[in-house]
């Protein structure tokens, strides 16, 4: 039988739109766009690294509470509003994604306010970090 498990995180966003920061079908896990406001202080960092990682502390925050963990990420999207932070996001992806290496795309859109500098949304698959891992390098 199918099992499904919604988490609201307390985002009024959530409320407006009516959306679940994740939503768990047995084991595929899809965490919504996050941004990275403190859900305590209702606070977003000003620099782009400690954004980033308040981004993956909220991500972080909803996949525990679904029984599953970073590590079983399999596909993350990320959002970055200035093309100049790039590099500075994909440096903390490094830190927290080393030896995960999930799918990735990472682009420049606009995003829903100028004080967010950052977004990521993630697909996980609970269990995968405990998964055989073949790994086939393409390069020359």
């Amino acid at each position: 039988m199918t099992k499904v498990i919604k988490i609201k995180s307390g985002s009024k966003f959530e409320d407006m739109a009516s959306y679940s920061r994740l939503v768990a079908v047995n084991d595929l896990i899809f965490v919504s766009n996050t941004a990275g406001r403190d859900p305590d202080t209702k606070e977003i960092p000003e620099e782009i690294v400690e954004q980033t990682l308040q981004v993956f502390t909220n991500i972080e925050r909803a996949l525990a509470a679904a029984g599953s963990c970073l590590a079983d990420v399999v596909a993350i999207r990320v959002y970055v509003q200035d093309p100049a932070d790039g590099d500075a996001v994909g440096a903390v992806l490094g830190q927290k994604f080393r030896g995960i290496d999930p799918a990735c795309t990472m682009t420049c859109p606009p995003l829903g306010s100028m004080a967010y500098k950052v977004e990521m949304d993630v697909t996980a698959y609970r269990g995968a970090s405990a998964a055989r891992v073949d790994r086939i390098d393409l390069a020359p």
